[in-house]
């Protein structure tokens, strides 16, 4: 490697971003700008720096570009929500439709890692039926997917970001046992545990990315309960801490602070490389194959403002569902003041779980399933909450007194896929003179009923374990996916099982936004298992001449 590739460029401050892993700093490869490299990646979440990292390990040259800043933890976070806001992606959207969502923290990051930075850690495989829900379930799509497959594929994430969890996981096919042992439950934990079992169904603790003993550099969780505000001892075993400096020793380089604005396809209709916006101007660098890993409005956004002449309605998008098929998860809760002191802000957010509504099709009357988690909100976020129900001033005051016995439950709920819920492209601009996303997403009948069935649900449980004063909150959200779906028909997908762009063989699209259905459980595993996949058929197909 020449002097001149191992030159630093600016962090997010101004400073070279090595990367520390055991044994020391290791330094990071720089591309020229004229340099076509393999693979540019679009973002580096879940999808893009676990494609990243397996890339880079078979011998790819890759850069991965990141609006964001590339944050030390340990220098740079504060256990202060209000200051952590800058990990989230707050740039201006436009949401309409019945149900319009609210974006931000819950959805999205801004940073180095995408939202594994400020996830809640929670690791969960998706249900085997679920990936042929169509055949098997009667509703949604069928990925073209097997999930003994995918199942090989959970295992190397679980290993690769030593999840702690039960010896046993109650629901799905054998597995195997988790890297690291389950953390201790917290008092809002014990609560879900009472609950369920009076009414008579399983739970467990929860598998989390945050270590329970010490790895590596990362010591084990302190539970000081900061964890969707981001980890700032670096127990928590995301993107940033894990793939991208596996990553960056096998030679990939991180550019953030990297606005992509457009790809750039030649007259051939192959992609080319990727204009991005960096240090106060336009840049592009060019590739042999482009991968977007924006997640489910940015990726949709990038694909729809690429569009030329060739590809006038943008790129990928010849089965005009680009954008198209937004699903969300349903978050709703129900909250209740316990006897006892619960101060649930002590660990991890959700310590417990129970996957029952997700194995168990009898008794509803609705498609799909949902989990339901114990929760840990922080003193800000949960004055939010109660400003929600409106709570204002004296009231608030006197709710806020109640927040160390408060407990509650919320669900992680599947949606249908619609093709009415997508991102388009606003007549408004942003500041880097792109055209801001539209956001328009309705609640069908379906996911009514079962965000119903839950809280009907999750009070019987919360109510028998003890919990008093118990309301519902009806109208949250979270996690996004869909909108560039994957499938075994170009007609009806944006991408193949490979998430291979059936228009332009050298673009990929490799994040949540080709997940043909949502599931009822939290999507960052069944991203980065899919990432791992499509890294190793890119290796095959490399090895056949076919790329």
């Amino acid at each position: 490697m020449s002097a001149d590739a191992m030159q630093q460029p600016r962090g997010a401050h101004g400073r070279a971003p090595n990367v520390l892993r055991k044994g020391g700093w290791v330094s990071m490869r720089e591309y020229p700008l004229d340099d076509e490299v393999d693979f540019v990646i679009v973002g580096t979440g879940a999808g893009g720096a676990t494609l990243a990292c397996r890339l880079a390990e078979q011998g790819f040259t890759v850069v991965a570009l990141d609006a964001g800043a590339w944050w030390r933890p340990l220098e740079e976070f504060a256990s202060d929500e209000a200051h952590q806001k800058k990990l989230y992606w707050n740039d201006e959207r436009i949401c309409d439709g019945e149900n319009p969502l609210k974006m931000g923290s819950n959805n999205s990051g801004k940073a180095v890692g995408g939202s594994t930075v400020h996830f809640a850690m929670v690791s969960l495989r998706f249900r085997p039926q679920w990936f042929k829900c169509r055949s098997v379930l009667g509703y949604g799509a069928d990925w073209p997917l097997d999930w003994r497959e995918m199942w090989h594929y959970y295992d190397e994430v679980e290993q690769a970001l030593s999840i702690a969890g039960p010896i046993n996981y109650p629901w799905g096919p054998p597995r195997k046992r988790y890297p690291y042992r389950a953390h201790e439950l917290n008092a809002s934990a014990r609560v879900l545990a009472r609950g369920a079992e009076a009414m008579g169904i399983a739970w467990t603790p929860t598998p989390l990315a945050t270590v329970s003993a010490p790895r590596g550099k990362s010591p084990p969780c302190v539970y000081r309960g900061f964890c969707a505000a981001g980890c700032a001892t670096n127990a928590k075993q995301s993107a940033l801490v894990t793939w991208i400096p596996r990553a960056v020793k096998a030679g990939a380089e991180i550019r953030d602070l990297a606005m992509a604005g457009r790809i750039e396809t030649n007259d051939a209709g192959r992609a080319v490389g990727v204009e991005y916006f960096r240090d106060g101007q336009w840049n592009f660098q060019r590739a042999r194959n482009v991968v977007v890993a924006g997640y489910a409005i940015e990726t949709p956004r990038l694909l729809l403002l690429s569009a030329n002449h060739r590809f006038p309605d943008g790129l990928a998008n010849s089965s005009g569902l680009v954008g198209k098929n937004l699903m969300v998860q349903s978050n709703q809760a129900v909250w209740g003041v316990m006897d006892e002191d619960i101060r649930s802000y002590k660990g991890p957010p959700s310590l417990s779980i129970t996957e029952h509504w997700n194995y168990e099709d009898k008794g509803k009357d609705f498609f799909g399933g949902y989990a339901y988690l114990s929760q840990g909100p922080l003193p800000a976020g949960w004055a939010s909450t109660q400003n929600g129900r409106g709570l204002w001033g004296n009231a608030l005051a006197r709710e806020m007194q109640k927040y160390n016995h408060q407990a509650g439950l919320k669900i992680v709920g599947e949606t249908l896929p619609q093709e009415r819920n997508q991102v388009t492209l606003a007549d408004e601009k942003d500041h880097y003179g792109l055209a801001i996303p539209r956001i328009t997403y309705s609640f069908c009948d379906n996911d009514k009923k079962l965000i119903a069935h839950s809280l009907n649900f999750m009070q019987q449980a919360l109510d028998a374990a003890g919990g008093k004063e118990i309301w519902r909150q009806e109208d949250d959200t979270c996690h996004l996916n869909g909108t560039a779906r994957m499938g075994a028909d170009p007609r009806t997908s944006v991408v193949n099982a490979d998430c291979r762009s059936w228009d332009i063989p050298n673009l990929w699209i490799c994040d949540g936004s080709v997940f043909p259905t949502v599931g009822g459980v939290n999507p960052s595993l069944t991203i980065q298992a899919i990432a791992c996949r499509t890294a190793d058929r890119i290796g095959v197909l490399a090895m056949r001449g076919e790329l």
